[in-house]
């Protein structure tokens, strides 16, 4: 069933590891939108006007009672429109944010760069996140379709901060999730977990898959402080 904009949950806090406030905003359709996976690019619109209405309105939400704001989309950071990262600006210096953290596709690591700066400029921390997914570079590429043309993760960690793993999919083990966690946790800050859950895509989750995650990986990262897992994508209380 296609999301609706209206039934999302845009505005939640999270009070355990990192404690932060969260915002899900509202973008025109994410440039690259050919994840095999995905189904996200659904809560887009190509009237700016209307997402910065939206997208106000939750900012407006925001109290710095943490210093850290996440803010999500359906995209890229890069694909908010002009008027919602200006008000995202004057946020973070009205409720006093120093952490501000965001995703971005591949395609747009060379800007990343320029945004740090910007908001350097107004004492904002900028922490980059990648949906990787895995490390398994001819699986992520051939069957997930995410574009990410480099296959180190040394040279991934060269633009981004933090990384995205999706668990839970035909194919993957044991030994391969592992693998992703341990590489992620080598070369990143911050690690994600996200378990596959099903959407309007082809691709469906593997409950055997998702048995083994939660059996034998679950209780070895549950408590690391830099490795959030989302069982569920609204476990954030977003979406």
């Amino acid at each position: 069933m296609e999301k609706k904009a209206k039934s999302l949950i845009r505005y939640s806090k999270v009070t355990e590891k990192e404690k932060r406030e969260l915002v899900l905003l509202k973008a025109s359709k994410c440039k690259w939108h050919k994840c095999s996976f995905c189904d996200y690019h659904l809560d887009s619109c190509e009237d700016i006007d209307e997402n910065f209405s939206i997208n106000k309105k939750q900012l407006d939400k925001v109290t710095g009672e943490f210093r850290i704001l996440d803010v999500a989309n359906s995209g890229s950071f890069f694909e908010l429109d002009f008027m919602t990262v200006n008000y995202i600006k004057e946020i973070c210096t009205k409720v006093g944010i120093t952490t501000l953290i965001c995703e971005s596709h591949w395609m747009y690591k060379d800007k990343i760069k320029g945004l740090k700066e910007d908001f350097r400029a107004l004492g904002v921390d900028l922490k980059i996140k990648i949906g990787v997914e895995t490390f398994d570079y001819l699986f992520r590429e051939s069957y997930l379709i995410k574009g990410i043309l480099e296959s180190d993760p040394c040279a991934i960690s060269n633009y981004f901060d933090r990384v995205c793993l999706l668990f839970g999919l035909p194919r993957q083990t044991t030994e391969s999730m592992l693998l992703d966690l341990e590489t992620a946790l080598k070369y990143f800050e911050h690690v994600y977990v996200n378990i596959m859950t099903p959407n309007t895509t082809r691709v469906a989750p593997s409950p055997s898959v998702i048995k083994q995650f939660k059996d034998k990986i679950y209780p070895l990262f549950a408590d690391k402080k830099n490795v959030e897992i989302l069982l569920n994508n609204t476990d954030f209380g977003i979406g």
